[in-house]
């Protein structure tokens, strides 16, 4: 098999994880690359859920299938652990593994331009596996963040910022702010408010064949957009746009590994602790 690996840093390459995994790979006689391209049968992520999410911007609508092996806390996403590697490889060369997909959003960016300018709206495109945040910059007040479904009007939102999330998401920062958690194969998205200013503000879950639709007010006359945590500023007067991705990131899981045994063991989720 022709393996591509993508760690978080030179460090976790060189960690005694990394080579037991290179030695492992050389026995099975795989080929070893640490870049994607088409050839690639699979990637395999060497981190924490951090490391997992770059490598799904890395495969794109590629369809190659990603192994996250955990050397971080909570590993949701890459839940495959130091000490199982050995195991999981030999069921990986002996097709004992499952895919499951997980959806994708697709975001549009269109920033404007100054009255006096002849160029067009600037555009940009993205895909997240967990969410778009749209903030507010740390020192500034509240944002309002006017929302549309299809062309509906919806709500205007008065907060610190607002989060699309896929089911992915739901268990990152969404659920921090509050979100529900949502089965990851639920063709769904959820829009969590981050710190509003009215308590009948409640998350709200949209079926994912809707276009949701963001324009914001600050102050300060910006705020900023993060695509799964990397964060930009935009001026005022910026349009966003989220709908589903037209591809799906494939997740490679562990035989028997459910979402609720993952619920259960990563999150202590439904334990009681009296």
């Amino acid at each position: 098999m022709r393996f591509a690996l993508i760690g978080t840093s030179s460090e976790t390459m060189q960690s005694a994880q990394a080579k037991n995994l290179l030695r492992l790979l050389e026995q099975y006689g795989d080929e070893i690359v640490f870049e994607v391209d088409k050839s690639v049968d699979m990637v395999i992520s060497l981190g924490g859920d951090g490391t997992f999410m770059r490598a799904a911007h890395k495969v794109g609508s590629s369809g190659i299938p990603i192994v996250g092996i955990n050397l971080g806390h909570l590993g949701f996403l890459a839940d495959v652990s130091a000490d199982e590697i050995e195991v999981f490889l030999k069921k990986v060369h002996e097709g004992r593994y499952e895919v499951r997909e997980r959806s994708v959003l697709e975001i549009d960016i269109v920033s404007p331009v100054e009255e006096t300018s002849a160029e067009a709206p600037k555009g940009e495109s993205f895909y997240a596996l967990n969410e778009l945040s749209v903030m507010k910059h740390d020192s500034a007040s509240v944002i309002c963040v006017h929302t549309s479904v299809n062309g509906e009007e919806l709500i205007s939102y008065q907060a610190d910022g607002l989060l699309v999330a896929t089911p992915t998401g739901s268990t990152a920062y969404s659920l921090s702010a509050g979100g529900p958690i949502i089965h990851p194969q639920s063709a769904v998205f959820v829009l969590t408010a981050v710190a509003p200013h009215s308590l009948n503000m409640r998350p709200i879950i949209l079926s994912d064949d809707k276009e949701i639709v963001l324009n914001v007010e600050s102050r300060t006359g910006s705020f900023l957009i993060a695509v799964d945590g990397e964060s930009k500023s935009y001026p005022v007067g910026t349009s966003v746009s989220v709908k589903k991705a037209p591809f799906r990131i494939k997740v490679v899981k562990q035989e028997g590994n459910t979402y609720f045994k993952t619920l259960q063991e990563k999150m202590m989720w439904g334990v009681s602790h009296r």
